[in-house]
């Protein structure tokens, strides 16, 4: 993505050897970045670009080792003025992107602004991918929310850019060998990367422990061009064709569903490598990927890269959402244009002149300067809660309230409600003790809209009721259901069922986030639980649904309203419509069912609107965001179940 494409189109008078210029693999590079576009404009329809990034690691991998290698062994190797050129190659774009993205963060929430100056600080210190790895779980934010998200690889990069040089430094020095050391690094981080693809995904991809593999694949093509050409094909069309099909093959069957990168990652590092390998002169690498169009995008692909994801998470912030399917297509096809445009310019203006032209010999010390500040500008704004001083007390107390991890610890995160890489298997101490008070028992199975009733539950029913609960991220109680992102949902589902028929409870609570068209499922499971002989079979409906969330909502109001001299506990404003209607079919359906119907919609709203909140204090608003109840929340709700038909 970053490193030099050999030594550029532009001559390099600096004393650093560099690889012979190859404009077929700046083609590589535009059908990498190309492929990366696709899947964050058109999702549905380029479900595995994201390996593009898998792309750049392995040409980043090949040209920074190939420079490295020629100059230790030549004795000529500068750390200064490899790192000098590092600073020139890759601060300017980013600097361009993220001052930018910063003074946007003034228009939107403080804490959105918040979170944005944090993603700033950590872009600015190439540590966006421990940033994200940190947030990220089932109630991290959307990737629309995050307008920086795309900097993870690049942090990923720079890791390697600073721990390669020295590595080999150290390796030149003591006469290691740069081959034993690759395939020793790579070994280790595929390894680590099987490992961590099964036991912790999100380690598995965010972690450069666990993709330095990829980078390696780089370098060893790079040794071996270096020591070993002999051994590599001689401008084999065969071999470059066999690894862009396997390029194409990954962007056309890897997605979200898949363990990535895994064994799955072999297919586009693999399919790079071989294409590079076989040399510029082959007819794929001379015909297609020497063509203007992608030569020409591969020289701005950096800047690209980087500039393309923030303008789509503008226009989606922005317009998207207020346009019908074709009109949407369109502008996201406007903001690729402009985000194309907008590279060119940064290349052209900015990057040529700093790398190649007049300044190239006094920009590092200004750039590393304005990339501090950014630095220093993200961590304020994050330290100041997003400039929260401009906006009443009584919202930012809402919005600084930390509902994360109270939800975490009360919906029993990672044990009883499960995260969507745990599989049944997981659960763990899920079924309150048994104690000679207890005179019934109680089941509580679904998805998150049953894990939020939990703490509302747990304190109703009180000591005398043996409570289990058994709920999963994004797996609603239906049987037999497959979702995409939720390889475990169906095993996990069926183990609740064997649970019913060997523990056989007195009571079973059917809860989910019900959409218009999901909830008409749940009848199979109905029918199950009464094969089972379940006399006491509860559903409940939906809560009601605010646009952005709740606490969003009310700041909006307030920001609308400042007239008003407190928040409304009863609002309308940015609530959704279908819920009322899901209410009112659940309700028809369980009583021609024959099974007991629980209403939180009922319970919250009137004819005046929806309930916001249930105390004065912050953690007393009912949702902490869209439709998911906060511990006050679920504890108002449940207490005004109908008794006759609580447990």
């Amino acid at each position: 993505m970053t490193a030099d494409s050999g030594s550029s189109a532009h001559a390099d008078e600096h004393s650093l050897t560099n690889p012979k210029y190859r404009p077929d693999i700046d083609g590589l590079r535009g059908i990498a970045v190309l492929a990366v576009i696709g899947f964050h404009a058109f999702p549905r329809f380029f479900q595995g670009g994201f390996v593009g990034v898998d792309i750049f690691f392995v040409i980043s991998g090949f040209l920074i080792s190939s420079i490295l290698f020629r100059n230790f062994e030549k004795n000529s190797f500068s750390y200064a003025e490899f790192y000098a050129r590092r600073i020139k190659r890759i601060f300017p774009a980013l600097i361009l992107v993220l001052a930018p993205c910063l003074i946007f963060g003034w228009l939107i929430l403080p804490s959105e602004f918040r979170q944005l100056g944090k993603h700033v600080a950590a872009g600015a210190g190439f540590v966006s991918n421990f940033a994200f790895w940190r947030e990220a779980g089932y109630f991290d934010e959307s990737a629309e929310t995050k307008p920086l998200l795309h900097l993870w690889s690049l942090g990923i990069e720079e890791q390697f850019y600073i721990f390669w040089p020295l590595l080999l430094g150290i390796c030149w020095r003591r006469k290691l060998n740069f081959l034993t050391i690759t395939l020793l690094i790579a070994f280790a981080s595929f390894a680590t990367n099987l490992f961590l693809v099964q036991a912790n995904p999100v380690a598995a991809f965010y972690s450069p422990l666990s993709r330095f593999w990829e980078l390696m694949i780089g370098g060893l093509l790079a040794y071996l061009t270096i020591h070993r050409s002999q051994k590599l094909p001689k401008q084999s069309a065969w071999v470059s064709l066999s690894g862009f099909l396997l390029v194409v093959t990954s962007i056309a069957l890897v997605d979200s569903e898949k363990p990535f990168p895994g064994w799955w990652g072999l297919l586009p590092t693999i399919g790079t490598f071989l294409i590079i390998s076989a040399g510029p002169s082959n007819w794929v690498n001379r015909r297609v990927l020497n063509s203007r169009i992608l030569v020409a995008i591969g020289l701005i692909s950096y800047p690209l890269y980087l500039w393309h994801w923030p303008i789509l998470y503008a226009a989606r912030r922005l317009v998207l959402f207020r346009l019908d399917e074709t009109k949407a297509t369109l502008a996201i096809l406007a903001s690729i244009a402009l985000s194309v445009l907008l590279s060119w310019l940064t290349y052209r203006i900015v990057e040529v002149p700093i790398r190649f032209g007049s300044l190239k010999n006094r920009a590092t010390r200004p750039l590393v300067l304005a990339m501090a500040l950014l630095l220093a500008a993200g961590v304020v704004t994050y330290d100041s809660h997003g400039f929260g001083f401009r906006y009443p007390r009584e919202v930012m107390g809402i919005l600084d309230y930390d509902f994360e991890s109270a939800t975490k610890a009360s919906y029993r995160e990672g044990a009883c409600f499960l995260r969507p890489e745990q599989g049944p298997s997981q659960f763990a101490g899920c079924t309150s003790p048994a104690s000679p008070q207890i005179s019934k028992s109680v089941l509580l199975w679904g998805d998150s809209h049953a894990a939020h009733l939990y703490p509302g539950f747990v304190h109703a029913l009180g000591p005398q009721t043996q409570l289990t609960q058994l709920t999963a991220s994004g797996c609603p109680p239906i049987l037999g259901i497959k979702l995409k992102g939720r390889r475990h949902c169906r095993g996990i589902n069926d183990f609740v069922l064997d649970y019913v028929s060997k523990a056989h409870p007195d009571y079973v609570i059917l809860a989910g986030r019900w959409s218009l068209s999901d909830w008409t499922l749940i009848g199979g499971t109905v029918a199950q639980l009464k094969k089972l002989q379940i006399s006491h079979i509860y559903l409940v409906g939906p809560v009601p649904a605010w646009g952005s969330g709740l606490p969003s909502a009310l700041f909006k109001y307030a920001r609308n309203h400042r007239d008003e001299p407190a928040l409304p506990d009863r609002m309308t404003f940015r609530l959704g419509a279908d819920e009322a209607n899901i209410d009112k079919a659940m309700a028809d359906f369980a009583r021609s069912a024959g099974i007991a119907y629980l209403s939180p919609y009922k319970i919250l709203c009137n004819v005046d609107g929806c309930l916001t909140r249930v105390g004065n204090t912050p953690d007393a608003i009912v949702a902490w965001d869209s439709t998911h109840l906060t511990n006050a929340g679920s504890r108002y709700v449940v207490s005004r179940f109908d008794s006759g038909l609580m447990p």
